[in-house]
């Protein structure tokens, strides 16, 4: 078993190595090899466990006149570090011990995986265009990236004082402007893309298109088999992308009536401005007093012209100032509720993830009925009105039942843990009956109701549960116990 879990401990790079980086040709047939070689290393062990389980059974036969504790070997799969929640199903519990069975089942994922990479990589070198697209994208920042640069270029004050400055910034408002329309169609593009192609290769696009220079990486399939993609070290699913591009088209609606807002306010200076440019000096004298006053006088028109504005144009001012804060409480809304719903998200997933491969302590199923309740109250939080509301809803009926059975999961374990905990308080008063008056035929008497009563229990406790192991290993000796004392 020392070369298995040698090969075993090598388990983490060969896992990590089982991803596809959507790039150029190249880098994409690197990868191939990879995946090629880890599938490989990955049968190989295979091999050892098959060997190992045979000779496991061997030994077991010769045996078999002893009772068997246990069934096969089990092996710790190696630590691989912080591991993102969205893609903890793919390396395992490095924590726990896991069987040679269950490794086997594993590495035929993760094999299985791996051919699915190839194909995707050979789809794509098959097809010119979509390379020719990938390599397009690369050339452009990624669609978060972009919105916060304008986003941030948005907030700065305009210059009134500087007529030089404030026409500079009147043509970058209207270039920003632009730019955040260019912006809206590729999130279109993007989310019509994602959300309606039956074609991989298309959905990539999509998501080639949002991700620009970050680039993605293609990491795994969840429990609901969904793709689980990468980029600048955060992990999505598709349906995590869909979510951000309807953020982001309320983020960029709200930019835009700001931009709108400021380009009024610059071009109504500017004409303000020109005005007071034109007004001829009526004093001829006192030259050189005048030229020195300039550029307070200046200072002092450019800071009066901006107040004027103001005052001339409240009304219009106010109007845009009510929609924009109308667009910003709606964005924050929106963004509450695509926050609360991927939190819900993260939590279910958590949670089944933890009841994976039962049974369980009682404890981890309370977990576990937490995580699916806290994940419960944020979607029926999250507003109708709302972007995500739909998909809540969906997920709030399927959250909802897999509350109610892990619920009554609960309930199944604590009774068997209350069952197995009062038979062995019944052993234990039926012994001390029995040695404190062994010749008391009514002592003996209430021992042996003990006994069957603890028998009951322990045979009322459901195989599905935690502690039917421990039951099944003390019934025989009850048994042994109420037949003697009979």
């Amino acid at each position: 078993m020392a070369n298995l879990e040698i090969l075993v401990s090598e388990l983490p790079t060969l896992i990590q190595s089982l991803k596809l980086t959507i790039g150029d040709s190249n880098q994409i047939m690197e990868q191939i090899i990879l995946i090629n070689n880890a599938q490989e290393q990955l049968r190989n062990i295979k091999k050892l466990i098959a060997q190992e389980l045979k000779f496991d059974r061997v030994k077991n036969s010769a045996i078999a006149t002893l009772p068997r504790i246990g069934t096969v070997a089990s092996l710790f799969i190696p630590s691989v570090g912080l591991v993102d929640p969205a893609i903890a199903e793919k390396f395992g519990h490095s924590k726990t011990k896991i069987s040679l069975t269950e490794l086997q089942s594993k590495i035929d994922g993760w094999i299985e995986w791996g051919y699915f990479l190839q194909a995707i990589a050979t789809d794509i070198l098959s097809d010119v265009p979509f390379v020719n697209q990938l390599n397009s994208d690369i050339n452009y920042l990624s669609i978060r990236t972009k919105f916060q640069i304008i986003a941030e270029n948005l907030q700065n004050n305009l210059i009134f004082e500087d007529i030089n400055i404030l026409e500079h910034q009147l043509q970058r408002l209207s270039n920003y402007q632009n730019e955040l329309l260019e912006l809206q169609q590729k999130l279109n593009y993007v989310f019509n893309t994602i959300k309606n192609s039956r074609n991989l290769l298309n959905i990539l696009l999509g998501v080639s298109a949002f991700c620009g220079k970050s680039g993605f990486a293609l990491e795994w399939l969840d429990d609901d088999h969904e793709l689980i993609i990468s980029s600048d070290g955060k992990f999505q699913e598709l349906t995590d992308i869909l979510n951000d591009c309807d953020y982001f088209q309320e983020q960029i609606a709200a930019l835009i009536i700001q931009g709108d807002t400021l380009r009024e306010q610059a071009e109504q200076a500017l004409k303000k401005i020109e005005q007071e440019s034109n007004k001829k000096p009526i004093i001829s004298q006192h030259i050189e007093i005048v030229a020195f006053s300039t550029q307070k006088i200046v200072r002092s028109v450019f800071v009066a012209s901006s107040i004027l504005i103001l005052g001339f144009g409240s009304w219009k001012i106010r109007e845009h100032l009510s929609l924009t804060q109308e667009g910003s409480a709606a964005i924050a809304e929106v963004g509450v509720a695509i926050a609360k719903f991927k939190s819900a998200q993260k939590l279910g997933m958590e949670a089944a993830s933890l009841v994976q491969k039962p049974p369980h302590p009682l404890k981890v199923w309370q977990q576990a009925e937490n995580k699916w309740y806290q994940a419960i109250i944020l979607l029926d939080s999250i507003p109708n009105e709302t972007s995500v509301s739909d998909r809540a809803k969906k997920k709030l009926a399927y959250y909802q039942i897999n509350y109610k059975s892990i619920s009554q999961r609960v309930l199944v374990e604590k009774q068997a843990l209350a069952n197995l905990e009062l038979a062995q308080k019944l052993a234990t008063e039926a012994n001390l009956f029995v040695k404190n008056s062994p010749h008391s035929l009514l002592i003996r008497q209430q021992a042996k109701e003990k006994w069957k009563q603890a028998i009951n229990l322990l045979e009322a406790i459901p195989e599905s549960t935690s502690v039917s192991i421990q039951a099944k290993e003390t019934l025989p000796i009850y048994k042994t116990n109420y037949a003697a004392i009979r």
